[in-house]
């Protein structure tokens, strides 16, 4: 509870405060004992009929309500919350390869893959870029870095399946991007992040091992979602006599793995849709939001007059007085 607070020493105070209403107790009890001894039930009704009891109770325990508020705020009480980072752009890339079609995802990998990814881009930060890279045989640039999400959206749900998987030329094309378009940190890295999903390891184009050098050098983290499960299967004509064959298609995710702990990015899996929207909201809430604290001791205080305020009216309106 503490690190909610900045000065949770001042919280030691809610002892004086049990302290005051532990005191109030006690002379309840003493004036009940002394009231009886010194007269009957009988003449104490008669000379006090209209006694406040259980009214001066809870216009005690408000005000002793109220000032545990005021010690509260007094020890300056923040709240964590989610405010845009203002990161300038994010690439997302997605695997278009055959074996995406695999329905071992309902309704299949690629289908699902579009809707999370849809839901990810329309999540993040108004001002923040977004770029989007489909890669199968090679690498294409479908949306370069825009704000307008409509436009990343329909490009999504256009993509189309196409042999090989090019994942070393998705990462290059995706460094490449932010190196035009991103802006520089103090430190004279771009403030930009790829997130790249795929189900299986690179079969064409530059290998995967010699696109992590250009992440590196770029300081661009790689953040992967290895997706699918070990039992796909697509079915494919190889042969090209018009009759399809069953072909295996089980997730790889020791590349996507490398990949990302190599540049400095993140590296998640996901074996049904839920599990991939979960993964992509995770990471909407890492790469397009800070966490800052915020001060929160005017609610509290402001909680605490309130409560001052309403002990104070039915004292008046109760017992003629305040306490």
């Amino acid at each position: 509870m503490t690190e909610n607070f900045l000065s949770p020493g001042r919280l030691w105070l809610l002892l004086v405060v049990a302290v005051v209403v532990a005191v109030y107790v006690g002379l309840q009890f003493r004036r009940s004992k002394y009231a009886v001894r010194i007269s009957s039930l009988a003449m104490l009704d008669k000379v006090a009929p209209n006694r406040p009891g259980w009214r001066r109770h809870v216009v005690a325990g408000l005000y002793a309500l109220g000032l545990a508020g005021l010690v509260l705020a007094y020890a300056q009480p923040v709240a964590t919350e989610q405010v845009p980072r203002e990161r300038s752009t994010i690439v997302v890339a997605i695997d278009t390869s055959l074996s995406m079609m695999a329905t071992d995802v309902a309704p299949s990998r690629l289908e699902a893959a579009q809707v999370a990814a849809t839901e990810f881009v329309q999540g993040l930060p108004e001002k923040l870029n977004v770029a989007l890279i489909g890669f199968a045989g090679t690498a294409q640039l479908l949306v370069p870095p825009t704000q307008d999400r409509e436009r990343v959206v329909q490009a999504i749900d256009s993509l189309d399946l196409e042999e090989a998987t090019a994942i070393g030329d998705a990462i290059k094309l995706s460094v490449d991007v932010i190196d035009d378009q991103a802006q520089r940190t103090e430190e004279g890295l771009p403030d930009a992040t790829v997130v790249l999903i795929s189900d299986g390891e690179t079969t064409v184009g530059l290998p995967t091992a010699d696109a992590i050098p250009l992440a590196q050098d770029a300081g661009v983290a790689i953040n992967t979602i290895a997706y699918g499960t070990p039992d796909g299967v697509i079915t494919v004509d190889e042969d090209g006599d018009g009759v399809g064959q069953t072909a295996p298609v089980p997730v790889n995710t020791t590349e996507l793995a490398t990949v990302a702990e190599e540049t400095g990015g993140v590296a998640r899996t996901a074996d049904s849709a839920s599990d991939l929207e979960q993964v992509y909201a995770d990471f909407g809430s890492t790469i397009g939001f800070d966490e800052e604290q915020s001060d929160i001791a005017y609610k509290f205080a402001g909680a605490a007059l309130a409560v001052l305020t309403l002990g104070a009216g039915l004292s008046l309106w109760w017992l003629q007085r305040l306490p």
